[in-house]
């Protein structure tokens, strides 16, 4: 096992400030939406169904280039929500409605390559990028909230905690840092030892993986180390995911081996108990660079998750959860998309349903149901306010318990 990374100062307040209520899940659907950007600088949009004999088929709807450079990050809004994000090393972010399949515009906050986006909640996003700041926007007018600042260098990856309480960081500058969303500031930071590159949260919230090379850290909520993993080869994307027959759950990992190895956990809580490699999702060419995954609904049945994959071999592919822990080890995929060979590099899901033709133009202001989203946001969030330290810039700098 590798060393324990040094404890947060103020470890304490991590598991402190994420305690109370969970938001709730929104209710699945059988149809989604999966977009794709990639190194060529395109947006691909695809419209996923699920028929009543479990039958998934991806049908392209969109495709067009987004930004002019290549695509890094692409993020949707959840519970029902409009919005997608895209961010490229062009840095700007790209904002679209994804209902009317409308662009609305771009954020030009960052002076660096954008490496994440997240929204933690339907009416927030957060950034990432390589200048060393992650912002928080609104997105009722897209102001910019926060501009949080600690990291001295790039930032690579962030991951809000499921309560939308917290957020966590990793960076070239090889710490992982903690920030208090409620009050937009940096609370506490840790030294790893080696540069993280991605940085998730478990679906309870009770776990921290964080993701270097081919190795992955498992921590729990008081920066505990509890498990080391050695992959056998490069790691480009990690996600937690619940199993479809119960709440345990396992961690997707997408690496240079072609496929999504599935680790399944005993006991998390017990350091003799190491994560055990149980299956792999199968059938791409290359490297797989991104994953995301969604709850769905299988018509007149139960649920079920989709796993979304995107890879260097233009290829996008869907496989369904709920094969996993049956006969074969090697799990096909239930549904897929070529793209002729274009270079992915992100992909998310979302559960939102659109009706008109996605068009790469200017938006029209258009206050019908602009505030749909937001009239009903959760009160946790009425406490961000726009910034404002007494100098006029509207920024302010994490602070810091190193």
């Amino acid at each position: 096992m590798a060393p324990a990374a040094k404890k947060l100062k103020s470890a304490q307040t991590v598991s402190a400030k994420i305690k109370g209520k969970q938001r709730a899940d929104p209710q699945p659907s059988s149809r989604f939406k999966l977009v794709a950007g990639s190194y060529e600088k395109l947006l691909y949009g695809l419209e996923g169904t699920i028929a009543e004999d479990s039958t998934f088929t991806l049908k392209p709807i969109f495709i067009f280039p987004a930004h002019v450079s290549c695509i890094k990050a692409v993020a949707s809004s959840p519970h029902g929500g409009k919005w997608l994000a895209t961010g490229s090393t062009d840095e700007i972010i790209k904002v679209w409605d994804l209902r009317r399949r409308k662009e609305v515009g771009g954020l030009m906050h960052h002076e660096g390559s954008i490496t994440h986006l997240s929204f933690p909640s339907r009416s927030h996003l957060m950034s990432a990028s390589q200048d060393g700041t992650l912002c928080l926007f609104r997105a009722r007018d897209w102001a910019v909230l926060r501009s949080l600042k600690g990291h001295k260098g790039p930032v690579n990856g962030i991951a809000v905690h499921p309560s939308g309480k917290v957020a966590v960081s990793v960076g070239k500058d090889r710490t992982l840092r903690l920030w208090d969303l409620m009050r937009g500031r940096g609370v506490a930071s840790t030294k790893l030892g080696k540069e993280g590159e991605l940085v998730r949260w478990s679906t309870d919230g009770k776990l921290l993986a964080v993701q270097a090379l081919s190795n992955i850290d498992i921590f729990n909520a008081e920066m505990t180390l509890l498990h080391s993993i050695k992959h056998p080869s490069r790691i480009h994307d990690i996600k937690f995911c619940k199993r479809v027959e119960n709440d345990s759950q396992v961690l997707l990992v997408g690496a240079e081996d072609k496929k999504v190895s599935v680790y399944t956990f005993k006991d998390v809580e017990d350091p003799s108990n190491p994560p055990i490699l149980v299956a792999s999702f199968v059938g791409h060419g290359n490297r797989v660079k991104a994953i995301d995954t969604l709850v769905v609904a299988i018509p007149s049945s139960s649920t079920t998750t989709v796993i979304s994959t995107v890879s260097s071999d233009g290829f996008i592919r869907l496989f369904d959860m709920s094969h996993l822990g049956k006969s074969e080890k090697d799990i096909q995929p239930v549904a897929e998309y070529d793209a002729k060979g274009t270079r992915f590099t992100c992909v998310t899901l979302a559960d939102q349903d659109a009706e008109t033709p996605l068009t790469a133009g200017k938006r029209k202001r258009d206050t019908k149901d602009s505030d749909d989203d937001e009239e009903d946001e959760d009160d946790e969030w009425k406490g961000v306010v726009p910034l404002d330290d007494g100098d006029g810039d509207g920024e302010t700098e994490g602070s810091e318990s190193d």
